[in-house]
């Protein structure tokens, strides 16, 4: 009965697969766009994400003009010189080396804001932790992310961006948020394993360092444990 409603097999994979091979794409996108029918339905499937008291704060502004794209592309290039300055010795090097050419290449830019304002929803789910407003556009940004890979369709967060900047350059309201500056379009390849793990910038560390039970303080196989107790 636990599983009466859940997807087929095959439907299940799917959903587990697109979440596994899900990766941000820094290079390499191929220059033809999109069908707007695919690049719609992406977006709505990014509009259908949850959001607290069904507010749905994002706002979304698609960019595929050139000379905007080589805007952005020069704030990227000023925030990552300033970025860049941070590191020492080889971990500059590794950084100098990342290919970050996704704003120019790609055919598509998305602009990604939060009104964290916005009536709808009358305030349900904020007044503790209004900060969830901006959570929840976050979750419109991974529905898309989800449904592209499963497209085939590639996705790379900006995040070397200053975000004032940009909305100046995007004309998005002061009191909005900039949430994301995504790139899309089609790729070369999608790599077996993130490119940042690749090039040993950083590993994925095991769920269990992460996993906690009852408190914070709880450490050890969480699972193992709890076999063991109601065995």
């Amino acid at each position: 009965m636990a599983a009466h409603h859940c997807f087929s097999p095959g439907e299940r994979e799917g959903v587990y697969r697109a979440i596994r091979e899900r990766r941000d794409i820094r290079s390499g996108f191929r220059p033809e766009p999109l069908d707007h029918a695919l690049l719609r339905q992406l977006l709505n499937a990014a509009h259908q994400a949850p959001s607290v008291g069904l507010m749905q704060p994002w706002h979304f502004v698609l960019i595929e003009n050139r000379q905007t794209k080589q805007a952005v592309h020069d704030l990227f290039l000023e925030a990552n010189r300033a970025a860049s300055s941070i590191y020492e010795e080889g971990r500059a090097a590794a950084y100098s080396a990342l290919k970050l050419a996704g704003i120019l290449e790609s055919p598509h830019n998305l602009c990604v804001a939060c009104d964290s304002t916005a009536a709808r929803g009358s305030g349900l789910g904020r007044q503790t932790m209004p900060e969830t407003a901006i959570y929840s556009a976050v979750c419109a940004v991974q529905n898309l992310w989800l449904a592209a890979r499963a497209e085939g369709v590639g996705v790379g967060w900006v995040s070397i961006l200053e975000p004032e900047k940009v909305k100046g350059l995007l004309h998005i309201p002061p009191s909005m948020a900039l949430v994301a500056y995504l790139c899309i379009g089609y790729v070369e390849r999608f790599r077996e394993i993130p490119e940042l793990e690749i090039l040993n910038w950083e590993k994925r560390i095991p769920l269990d360092a992460v996993l906690h039970y009852e408190s914070f303080s709880s450490t050890g196989d969480l699972f193992e444990d709890r076999d063991d107790a109601v065995s």
